[in-house]
């Protein structure tokens, strides 16, 4: 039985992104290139991405279009939702482990968690992470929040209380109007306090808040029954960021 990899885009800022992005990185994994997934959602108490397959639920029962676009996916990759747990922070890493011993196959399990790290389950499940992924914006409020999030966690795996095995950090929607050398001078503060920047940056676009909707009939994005549209891949760095991200757990 092979071990899968967790990942954690985990911030203590709302509105960071972190859910979106293991929306879409979730299902481009999955539904595009063909890795076994999970999402465990423990966001307690909102439970974001449950919601969201949720509403999908729904939608396959109310627009004609939403079902005939998955109908589409479905027969074309033969795959069926990867699963979405629900459950409290102290609940998920034996959900999991439960799920793994039952024989499901899994490359990667994506986990949601709250924006807290004063909670000692989620505390339990971060310290299992093979890659935590904290998701900054050029923004004070996110930054000094986010940062300060990373440096805690960072304090941990220096003195050895945590197993992270990865800890970077990842621009997110990014203001192209914003000059380059504001975030070089970021990047070259994280680096001074020993925290490792990934390549990719996230561009600031509404393709990636585009969800199924009853009465509009147009490309999706962010989806967890369905990959995110090829034709709205260009401009969003979402296939360049997943490249990075499987090198990182490759190597």
């Amino acid at each position: 039985m092979k071990e899968p990899k967790f990942v954690a885009f985990s911030t203590q800022k709302g509105g960071a992104g972190k859910t979106t992005l293991t929306v879409t990185m979730a299902s481009y994994l999955y539904y595009c290139m063909g890795l076994k997934i999970i999402v465990v959602d423990c966001d307690y108490p909102q439970y974001s991405i449950n919601d969201m397959r949720e509403r999908e639920k729904m939608l396959l029962e109310l627009s004609p279009a939403f079902k005939k676009t998955f109908s589409d996916t479905l027969l074309r990759t033969k795959l069926k939702p990867f699963p979405v747990l629900v459950c409290p922070p102290e609940e998920a890493m034996k959900k999991v482990r439960e799920l793994i011993e039952e024989g499901e196959d899994v490359d990667i399990v994506f986990f949601d968690l709250p924006g807290t790290v004063n909670n000692r389950g989620v505390v339990n499940v971060v310290n299992c992470m093979d890659m935590v992924v904290v998701p900054i914006a050029a923004d004070n409020v996110v930054l000094e929040s986010s940062l300060a999030f990373a440096l805690k966690l960072q304090e941990w795996l220096t003195t050895g209380r945590s197993q992270i095995k990865g800890l970077y950090m990842l621009w997110n929607m990014m203001d192209a109007r914003e000059k380059t050398d504001l975030y070089d001078r970021y990047e070259k503060l994280f680096e001074e306090l020993g925290l490792a920047t990934l390549r990719t940056k996230v561009p600031d676009t509404k393709k990636y808040r585009r969800e199924g909707s009853e009465t509009l009939e147009r490309a999706v994005f962010r989806s967890t029954v369905m990959p995110p549209d090829k034709t709205l891949l260009k401009g969003t760095r979402l296939t360049e960021l997943a490249d990075e991200i499987l090198k990182i757990l490759k190597d």
